[in-house]
């Protein structure tokens, strides 16, 4: 099958050599009616396409080959079936199909035009053609109207104006088409201003649905940032301007440079290729490249797994840059329609000698500008932040920018100047990051800091990143950047107020810039990235200080969220040894911001109240122990004192008496009142005074919004309910996410439990009825423990069933506080908590706390044990713990 070259938007199918297609007419004649030989042809066709597809044969002939061969089919169709209508109505193709592209499960659009509006008895022919459609296997949208109805659609949708201006006829009457689009031109429906306007805001909701960000982890290839819609976008924009049916009649103009050209004819073919391929592994109209599907077109397409990156990384990487070169030419060629078509030109502005303002946008004095003054290509941005009320950048400035970018080499990231040009972006008091989004964009900030530019487009194949490196990186700055802006104080208060005091904001957004800028390379990225940091700020000219401050940053960023989620941060010890770590409060100050900044930009879902609660809480402690003195730690018994005294306080005022406080408190551990606050001490001693101590029936309390930023839930259930297993099989099963568990076994053979859960979305419950069922499911469960069977029957999430994290479990001793650690990672499912509870109880292990961490589709948690006699684990017992839960957890994984 061979094709005439051809760079079309919308139009014709490019003529083809084809054997069966040109055999078509012929085979499809001898039997017009039958439905059978339809379907053959139907089906013979899409195989001989798909191996033309696999044999690497150009997708561009093959996209425009099954519409090509639609063309037939339904024509052939139409003669068989539109009857007397044949010639008096008319059929045509519209949108992809309209412009002569369809994919193998692409929908097949057609507009059945009739000259006058029909009776209900008329409509006949168009209803035998359409049955007969779908009878053959042919997935049609489909509309029947009249010249008028369609401009009266047209003139109410931007959206049915764009699919019928694509509209190219096939059959019937073709005056009646040609009528219809002449009723459409712009002379008469939807002038080109006012639909430029109009696919501009379509466009921006379109994005503002993907976050924004072409580089979700499973993006749309259709319709997500710099996908297929956008390269439409600029056709659709063109033809209405212009009249132009292809992007070579567009660089005719002179709106398309040859190299802007073939750059976006490849990223229109990778597009293409890939939306094949999922069509051909899906069966379906999918255009989501879904982790289920990523590792199979990446085999196809010939990628191999190397040292430091697997093969769907360096598959998806090319995805994302190709999707980036779409971005950039669609802000480009539509700021040229915009400066053709909206804009009334003023006179320029002159803002320097190398810069001028032209109709609100910054433009280079002449194309040889950043030749002949390099510097000009960091200004630019500091510009930009200096004069907010500059909307863009002209699309010849952007275009003398891409082709001057081989001039930031060595010498020039050498240069004083442009070290404090670079600086000056960073320490502006507005458009931080987007600024640097569109350095990133414009190319520049990857030849500014050349390890950047190795992690564009980078992903990491799990589902802990939503985003890839570099998109997560620039996620990072902007939160941190809404922390200093006060309007949006109300997110995160506490940590606004601890940014407004850092001496030097710049430092914690460098230390953002670096955080991960070595992922990829092989050994610890933390590692890599601070000896790179250093080195950067060094060479800006930053004092060797604050050079140290932004390298520790990078090497530490991730242990004060992993030490909150991992380790006991009510224990002293812990506290003391990270306040060591820190070593004073303005590193600890960075760190905090960097890390909640981190977190939030890791995963939309990932950032919750607990978190947010979890992480200040640890903050404050470090920073007390930090100004109480490294040399003088803080002690445990001055810290029990001090919880009892302030719940006794409370307690006092709620009436309960003295001697009811002491009898309850004589249940309880020393470590209970280290792991609970003044507040959560008197709420469980309220619920526990007046109740009969050695009572078999359980206590269940929730507190929809507890002070740590979730819904607490409280038990106290006899140790042989297995409370643990069954709660958190209760609380699974009711699709709750348990982020701390806290259990103190009494002497006297009870439990004091509280966990702490979150709703699916990461917010704490707000629904009465909701609470309600969840407190009497648990009561039940834990009231009659025969009648309700510890299983969940909760099935785990798509994504989540993709990835296969084996199972690794480590126990070791806590002498000072006389217990064992045991850690485990596993793929995180619904039960995994359950069956943990399970094996613990039939191995007799006491369990006192559990610290659930959950990483994407793996589950690292944490939990405190003991023997039946309340000591640590012996070597024995722990190996046998060891395999008995990875049988366990294994044999669940499996089936």
């Amino acid at each position: 099958m061979t094709a005439a070259e051809d760079d079309a938007l919308p139009g014709e199918p490019p003529r083809l050599h084809w054997p069966l297609l040109e055999r078509l007419p012929r085979r499809l004649a001898a039997d017009p009616l039958s439905a059978a030989l339809y379907r053959e042809v139907l089906r013979e066709a899409q195989q001989e396409l798909a191996g033309r597809f696999q044999a690497e044969e150009p997708i561009e002939s093959i996209v425009h080959a099954r519409a090509a061969l639609l063309d037939v089919v339904l024509r052939a169709a139409w003669a068989a079936h539109a009857g007397e209508a044949a010639d008096r109505w008319s059929l045509l193709a519209v949108g992809g199909y309209g412009r002569g592209e369809l994919h193998p499960c692409s929908d097949v659009d057609v507009l059945i035009l009739v000259p006058a509006p029909l009776a209900a008895d008329e409509r006949g022919p168009a209803e035998r053609l359409l049955a007969f459609l779908w009878d053959i296997g042919l997935e049609v949208g489909h509309s029947l109207r009249t010249v008028d109805e369609c401009v009266s659609e047209c003139a109410a949708d931007v959206s049915v104006m764009t699919t019928l201006v694509e509209a190219r006829h096939l059959a019937g009457d073709a005056q009646l088409s040609a009528t219809m689009l002449e009723a459409l031109g712009p002379q008469r429906l939807w002038p080109v201003r006012e639909f430029f306007d109009a696919k501009l805001r379509e466009q921006a909701a379109r994005h503002l649905k993907a976050n924004d960000t072409a580089y979700n982890l499973e993006p749309n290839v259709k319709t997500g940032p710099g996908g297929l819609r956008d390269i439409q976008t600029i056709a659709w924009v063109a033809k209405r301007h212009f009249g132009v049916r292809t992007l070579g009649e567009l660089a005719t103009h002179g709106f398309l440079a040859p190299s802007e050209l073939r750059k976006l004819q490849q990223a229109q073919a990778f597009l293409w290729k890939v939306r094949y391929a999922l069509h051909l592994a899906t069966g379906r109209r999918e255009d989501r490249l879904l982790f289920d599907h990523q590792i199979a077109i990446a085999k196809s397409f010939g990628y191999e797994d190397a040292s430091y990156t697997l093969a769907v990384e360096q598959f998806m990487q090319r995805y994302y840059r190709t999707v980036m070169d779409v971005s950039l030419l669609n802000e480009l060629l539509l700021q040229l329609f915009r400066e053709a078509i909206l804009t009334e030109s003023r006179p320029p502005q002159p803002l320097n000698a190398r810069f001028r303002l032209r109709n609100d946008c910054l433009e280079a004095v002449d194309d040889d500008v950043f030749v002949r003054t390099p510097s000009a290509m960091l200004e630019l941005f500091v510009l930009l932040q200096q004069h907010p009320q500059i909307v863009g950048v002209r699309a010849e400035t952007i275009r003398a920018l891409g082709r001057s970018l081989w001039l930031i080499d060595e010498e020039f990231r050498q240069n004083p100047r442009h070290h404090r040009l670079f600086l000056d972006v960073l320490r502006a008091p507005v458009g931080v990051t987007h600024e640097l989004r569109r350095m990133n964009t414009y190319g520049v900030l990857g030849r500014y800091i050349p390890a950047f530019g190795r992690i564009v487009g980078r992903m990491q194949y799990d589902l802990f990143h939503a985003y890839t490196v570099d998109a997560h990186t620039l996620f990072v700055v902007s939160n941190l950047r809404r922390l200093a802006i006060e309007r949006y104080d109300h997110e995160l208060p506490q940590v606004s107020a601890v940014f407004r005091g850092l001496p030097r904001p710049e430092l914690a957004y460098l230390a953002a810039l670096f955080h991960d800028i070595a992922k990829g390379r092989g050994g610890d990225h933390s590692e890599l990235g601070a000896v790179d940091a250093e080195a950067f700020c060094l060479e800006q000219g930053l004092s060797r200080y604050d050079a140290r401050l932004v390298a520790w940053l990078v090497r530490h960023h991730l242990i004060l969220s992993v030490t909150a989620q991992k380790q006991d941060i009510s224990d002293p010890a812990v506290i003391n040894a990270f306040a060591h770590r820190v070593g004073d409060e303005t590193h600890l100050d960075y760190l905090y911001v960097l890390t909640c900044a981190d977190v939030r930009g890791t995963n939309p879902k990932l950032w919750n109240s607990w978190k947010a609660s979890l992480f200040h809480e640890f903050y404050e402690r470090t920073r007390r122990a930090l100004r109480r003195g490294l040399e003088s730690p803080i002690d445990q018994d001055e810290l029990i004192r001090d919880t009892q005294a302030a719940a006794r306080q409370r307690l006092d005022a709620a009436g309960i008496a003295g001697a009811q406080v002491e009898a309850v408190w004589a249940r309880l551990a020393p470590g209970y009142f280290l792991r609970n606050t003044a507040d959560e001490v008197a709420w469980h001693t309220r619920l526990l005074a007046e109740r009969d101590p050695y009572a078999d029936e359980p206590v269940v309390a929730l507190e929809a919004r507890s002070l740590r930023g979730t819904t607490a839930i409280f038990t106290f259930a006899p140790l042989r309910r297995q409370g643990f297993a069954r709660a958190t099989a209760v609380l699974d099963q009711l699709g709750l996410t348990i982020v701390d568990a806290q259990i103190t076994p009494t002497e006297d053979g009870y439990s004091l439990d509280l966990y702490h859960v979150l709703e699916d979305d990461g917010a704490p419950i707000n629904d009465p009825e909701r609470l309600t069922e969840i407190e009497q499911a648990l009561w039940r469960s834990l009231h009659s423990p025969g009648e309700h069977a510890l299983s969940v029957h909760r099935r785990a999430p798509r994504q989540t069933r993709m990835f296969h994290t084996p199972t690794h479990i480590a126990v070791t001793t806590d002498e000072p506080h006389r217990r064992s650690v045991l850690e485990l990672t596993a793929g995180d499912r619904p039960g995994l908590l359950c069956d943990v509870g399970k094996v613990l109880m039939e191995e007799r292990v006491s369990l006192l706390g559990a610290k659930i961490m959950t990483v994407g589709e793996r589950a690292e948690d944490v939990f405190y044990v003991t023997d039946a006699h309340h000591e640590p684990l012996d070597a024995a017992a722990a190996e046998r713990l060891q395999q008995r839960l990875t049988e366990a957890l294994e044999r669940r994984r499996a089936a």
